[in-house]
């Protein structure tokens, strides 16, 4: 078994580093694709086609140009990008993959202390939490502000009065991205008359989207969930803890229902 492994152990280290390279530039790709970062990419590849071209037929000038110019660009392309690259890393961070990293009970904690508050004060809010489906072109109505999931944020950006309070937070992982968005409209004939714009919105954004939204009457403080197209009223404590640590900790939620399962 040891000769074995010592005659392949040459084999294991490309591997790992091959691995490790394709699974950097998958998330490259991933987390640029819809950023100014693409177009640049594009160009850099051409230029790279460029340079390998020039060496195969012996273009010395066009090869010591380019070998030239890579060397500055790699200096500018961090310049010009930093903001894009500081996002990316975060979305990074944010990732699925690194979900361990991620206290999700505190979350859950802050989320559930911050509507139930604002339901008892009758509090009006829309909070809508991205899964799978991006929201990007919701963040992008609204003001980006990437801090923190507190309760004493979220009862601060639907305070009554305030520029944001109309509007809807959007949640990416653990932190608030923008708040102020505009959500469509659902022209759900299901819903009730009663509801208002609120309402209307969370299930717009339901109906588009996978996100799970969460809508605190103004008028009544009732608790609602809107989730693909449905709509859930009357959440209470419970419920809402309920869902979202199916959201956030779907593996322990499975364990614990299959807990109470009857044998």
């Amino acid at each position: 078994m040891v000769n074995y492994l010592l005659q392949h152990a040459f084999l294991v280290k490309p591997t790992i580093e091959i691995s490790l390279f394709w699974f950097a530039y998958y998330l490259l790709f991933v987390y640029i694709k819809d950023s100014g970062m693409a177009q640049a990419l594009k160009s850099l590849v051409f230029l790279v086609v460029l340079f390998f071209v020039a060496q195969v037929f012996e273009f010395w000038s066009i090869r010591w140009v380019l070998s030239h110019f890579f060397q500055i660009s790699i200096l500018g392309f961090l310049i010009i990008f930093q903001p894009e690259l500081r996002r990316g890393l975060t979305k990074i961070g944010q990732s699925p993959l690194f979900k361990l990293f991620v206290k999700e009970e505190r979350i859950i904690d802050e989320m559930v202390a911050a509507v139930v508050s604002m339901s008892k004060n009758r509090v009006g809010a829309l909070i809508a939490i991205e899964k799978e489906i991006s929201l990007k072109q919701y963040i992008e109505t609204g003001i980006t502000i990437d801090g923190v999931v507190t309760t004493e944020l979220l009862m601060t950006i639907f305070m009554p009065n305030t520029p944001f309070h109309d509007g809807a937070a959007v949640i990416q992982g653990g932190r608030v991205i923008a708040v102020g968005c505009l959500f469509p409209l659902s022209q759900s004939q299901k819903l009730s008359k009663t509801l208002g714009t609120r309402h209307r919105a969370g299930l717009g954004l339901s109906e588009e989207t996978d996100a799970l939204v969460i809508v605190v009457s103004e008028e009544t403080g009732i608790i609602s969930l809107m989730d693909q197209g449905k709509v859930t009223r009357d959440i209470d404590e419970e419920k809402l803890r309920h869902h979202l640590m199916e959201l956030y900790q779907p593996e322990k939620m499975r364990l614990k229902n299959h807990k109470k399962s009857p044998a």
